[in-house]
């Protein structure tokens, strides 16, 4: 039986607003929705995730999701949640990012559901032959400038200034929603709380233009428990789900590493675990905070989707070798690429081969040969209170050597100084 779309939404806590009608319709019969994309990076990142999930819930309750890449407003640039106009991209970039963005999101939505299945649209594909006057006597005249200057995205950019081309972006919107409402039939249009301007003149678009109803649905925009928006690593960088960009290892880590207030909620925005399932982890994860019950099925969830599921256990081994109780022997076995992925990073050094080949004495190498410790002396402190592991092995003797033969892949040692300083040191 399929799920009640707006009400899993809700207990999720994926619902900011809702046009009058809209739960009405969807409870009618089969809708057709769609959610936007913009195709200006090569790669989908995290905070795409949010529409995609509204997308895959959209089909979970029986109704049909399009996807819609904006090859051509990729070109524009939304306002909406902007500062500043963002550099436009050529053609021919877009359409890379744009086949990117088809394989990525075939991992979410179902394409061969027979009449419920995903389809995927790029707006290019209408907006090329369209003709500047065109647009200006089919579309233009339909919304006036008060309306559109009333609209949070454009007001929010009046002071630092906005161009035309941005603020003519909810036209362009506007008229993705008309022609899939007139060649899709598709009648709702989702997206975050930012967009409800640009969704909302397509509506009115539709109403007026071809005396049609349709409908919005946004989610509010996901934020850290300290208020900063989400999308970005704590260090700043972008989660991107292409692996080439973020490794799954980093993206596994990602999700393993949030705060438990994050963890709760991004557990109930971004898995497709029922609503029982994430409440039994919720009571887990309180009863006993250290076994991070939430972490853990939030980053099983998301990179097993993401990635696949050998990724998650790839990962998870990773991070159960390296920062857990795992052994020398673990760690030999390791793949390069999952060990230089987990300690991306990580500072380095380097050391010669031929000198490691013969031996080096390990305060030596800790302290001048790599700068892991500022002296000798602090080495070898650190040393006999057993604070200095080489390959997962304490080493306690301020006297024993390290040669070639404890090189990881024939080229890495891998120093952990105390419980959490990781070095890498690289034999060249």
């Amino acid at each position: 039986m399929a799920v009640d779309f707006v009400k899993e939404l809700k207990w999720r806590g994926l619902i900011h607003s809702v046009t009058p009608g809209t739960e009405d319709r969807l409870k009618a019969g089969p809708v057709t929705g769609y959610a936007g994309f913009d195709p200006t990076s090569s790669s989908l990142q995290i905070g795409n995730l949010v529409p995609i999930i509204m997308l895959t819930h959209l089909q979970r309750a029986g109704h049909k999701p399009i996807a819609l890449v904006g090859g051509a407003t990729g070109m524009v640039g939304d306002p909406s949640g902007k500062d500043e106009e963002r550099n436009l991209m050529s053609p021919d970039e877009i359409r890379g990012n744009v086949e990117r963005f088809k394989v990525q999101l075939r991992h979410f939505l179902d394409f061969d559901k027979g009449p419920l299945a995903a389809e995927m649209v790029n707006n290019y594909d209408w907006f090329e032959g369209m003709k500047f006057l065109e647009f200006l006597r089919d579309v233009g005249k339909h919304l006036t400038v008060g309306y559109m200057l009333a609209k949070d995205s454009v007001q929010n950019r009046m002071e630092s200034g906005i161009s035309f081309t941005e603020f003519s972006y909810q036209l362009l919107q506007g008229y993705d929603f008309l022609h899939l409402y007139q060649h899709k039939r598709c009648e709702l249009q989702l997206g975050g709380s930012d967009q409800w301007g640009n969704i909302t003149a397509g509506c009115e678009l539709i109403r007026r233009k071809a005396g049609g109803e349709a409908f919005a649905l946004t989610c509010p925009l996901i934020t850290r428990s300290d208020g900063t928006k989400f999308g970005k690593s704590a260090a700043g960088e972008r989660i991107w789900l292409d692996p080439r960009l973020t490794s799954p290892y980093r993206f596994f880590q990602f999700w393993l590493n949030a705060a438990d207030d994050d963890a709760s909620k991004w557990l109930r925005v971004f898995s497709l675990l029922p609503e029982a399932e994430v409440l039994d982890i919720e009571a887990k994860h309180k009863a006993a905070p250290h076994t991070r019950a939430l972490q853990h099925a939030l980053a099983r969830d998301l990179c097993t989707r993401v990635h696949s599921e050998q990724d998650y256990r790839r990962a998870m081994q990773t991070s159960e070798i390296l920062f857990g109780d795992g052994t020398t022997e673990a760690l030999q076995g390791l793949a390069e690429d999952d060990l230089l992925a987990a300690m991306e990073g990580v500072p380095r050094a380097t050391v010669s081969r031929d000198e490691l080949s013969r031996g080096i004495n390990v305060v030596e190498l800790l302290s001048a040969r790599t700068g892991i410790f500022a002296s000798k002396g602090e080495a070898k402190r650190m040393l006999a209170g057993g604070g200095v592991s080489v390959n997962k092995a304490k080493i306690a003797d301020a006297g024993a050597s390290v040669n070639a033969e404890r090189l990881l892949q024939g080229k890495y040692l891998l120093v952990q100084k105390g419980k959490k300083n990781y070095h890498l040191v690289v034999a060249e």
